[in-house]
């Protein structure tokens, strides 16, 4: 079956789909990265900080699945201000790449933290991450931040973005 971007619905996060997206970040991270072990435990607190107490006006994840299979992520949850919202866990499967998923992952996550009443919004990434970051740049984020870090047993250029909303 060839995949489109029409065929997947982002839906709410189900039961499986917290261990689901911990493992494949830390996979998929290790293995396009070589990023190391210190890296899942990152994304389980960011995951489990949200399941355990985040405010469903304000911060929202989406699970993007066709049929019963899962092909990435994306969350809107509380920024460093109230008027600020972050972007986190964005993360596709290789075979959703390049379908136009991930702009329509962002659109929606954009178009929340617009109705939840945030003025911007604020992400974290790397500069390794060629694809995501020419993605921010077409929707309208600005890096505002980098340097070189080593993190995760790599050395890497880790990079902030924002956007006004």
């Amino acid at each position: 079956m060839e995949l489109s971007a029409s065929d997947v619905v982002l839906d709410q996060l189900r039961i499986g789909d917290a261990g689901w997206l911990i493992m494949r970040h830390a996979e998929g991270y290790a293995g396009d990265d070589g990023f190391d072990d210190t890296f899942e435990p990152l994304v389980a607190r960011i995951l489990a900080d949200f399941l355990s107490g985040h405010d469903p006006a304000r911060a929202r994840g989406w699970i993007a699945r066709v049929g019963g299979r899962r092909l990435g992520s994306i969350f809107c949850v509380e920024g460093p201000a109230p008027d600020t919202a972050k972007l986190r866990l964005f993360y596709l499967e290789p075979e959703a790449r390049g379908l136009g998923l991930g702009r329509r992952m962002l659109e929606e996550c954009l178009g929340f933290a617009r109705a939840a009443g945030y003025r911007r919004m604020t992400l974290w990434t790397h500069q390794s991450h060629r694809a995501a970051c020419a993605l921010y740049v077409k929707a309208g984020f600005s890096c505002v931040r980098s340097r070189p870090v080593r993190s995760f047993g790599v050395d890497l250029d880790e990079q902030e973005w924002t956007r006004d909303l």
